[in-house]
């Protein structure tokens, strides 16, 4: 088993915080705070701000902050990344 650890930082627009958090139980984590689910062998912190779209619009946007194995995290962050994109929007 690898010990390597690698960081990497992904930006998701049109969801929440707490369906972010939904999403990564149901791909195996367990939601250890309002803000980070642990799986195994990787770990994804959440956060949200408000952001502008054109002169008048704010979307929310949740940055999503995955730490593991890189054998991990290249599968989680796509999976998750599909159901991501198909709640925005």
């Amino acid at each position: 088993m690898s010990t390597e650890r690698e960081t990497r930082e992904r930006s998701y627009r049109g969801i929440s915080v707490r369906l972010a958090r939904k999403y990564l139980q149901k791909l195996g984590g367990s939601a250890v705070a309002d803000n980070r689910v642990e799986g195994d062998a990787w770990v994804a912190t959440l956060a949200d701000e408000k952001v502008s779209i054109g002169p008048s619009l704010k979307l929310t946007e949740v940055t999503v902050v995955f730490e593991g194995d890189p054998s991990t995290l290249d599968p989680l962050i796509e999976r998750f990344s599909q159901k991501a994109m198909r709640a925005g929007g």
